[in-house]
């Protein structure tokens, strides 16, 4: 795919991890790791933004709508012209995603979610969805740097990623975060399968490296901590 001569979409990373780093338990039902204040506090970051991304086994696990829920923030977006809803985005290397998901079927009214694949996953994400999405190939495999090129060509200027571990992984590791946005929940899991916030990796500046800490806040029981990760600290 050709390289966009628009600015790529700055990068929002989300997530929302216990005190031991895990983003999910072992039981079937869904884990909500934050709290309703820190909901809101999502709701606010996602209003602010173009595009909303997560993984297939996001999808897969969680099943969500991905819609911003505040009726005032609906309403702020359409007074200063913008769709109510983000532009939603999933990738998938293998295509393997269901029609019925709540993902396709809420807050897509004005525009169709975008998935991004690869050569072998889109036949069978165009067979399987239908006029239900707009299906993207990068090619062999999965390339989140010509992904945001992408994005950039149809005017995506912010998109906040929303997980799981492989992507935000595939993202850090790339260098193509802008913010990092973690939400530490006074929990610990301790389950060593369960998933974790990122997979062992080769990150930017490898393991000294300091992450610019931008500031910390106390939402009633969670700590957030908002990361610049592209600029280094001077401090420590």
């Amino acid at each position: 795919m050709e390289g966009s001569e628009l600015p790529k979409p700055y990068v929002v990373l989300s997530v929302a991890v216990s005190v031991d780093g895990y983003i999910d338990d072992l039981v079937p039902e869904r884990l909500y790791l934050s709290n309703e204040a820190d909901f809101d506090r999502v709701d606010q970051v996602r209003a602010g933004c173009d595009a909303i991304l997560i993984g297939a086994e996001t999808l897969r696990r969680d099943n969500p709508r991905l819609i911003i829920k505040s009726a005032d923030r609906l309403e702020a977006r359409a007074a200063a012209g913008k769709p109510a809803h983000l532009q939603k985005i999933v990738v998938t290397a293998s295509g393997n995603l269901d029609r019925e998901a709540k993902f396709w079927h809420h807050g897509v009214e004005e525009r169709r979610p975008i998935v991004y694949t690869t050569d072998v996953g889109a036949p069978k994400l165009r067979e399987r969805l239908g006029d239900l999405a707009t299906v993207v190939t990068l090619g062999d495999t999965v390339d989140f740097d010509a992904l945001l090129d992408d994005l950039g060509t149809r005017g995506i200027g912010r998109v906040m990623i929303e997980g799981g571990t492989s992507i935000h992984t595939a993202v850090l590791a790339a260098g193509l975060a802008d913010e990092l946005h973690v939400a530490v929940a006074p929990l610990l899991i301790g389950q060593g399968d369960a998933p974790r916030f990122v997979n062992p990796a080769e990150f930017p500046g490898g393991s000294r490296r300091r992450m610019q800490l931008a500031d910390v806040t106390q939402i009633r029981d969670v700590a957030l901590l908002r990361y610049f990760p592209k600029v280094t600290s001077t401090d420590g």
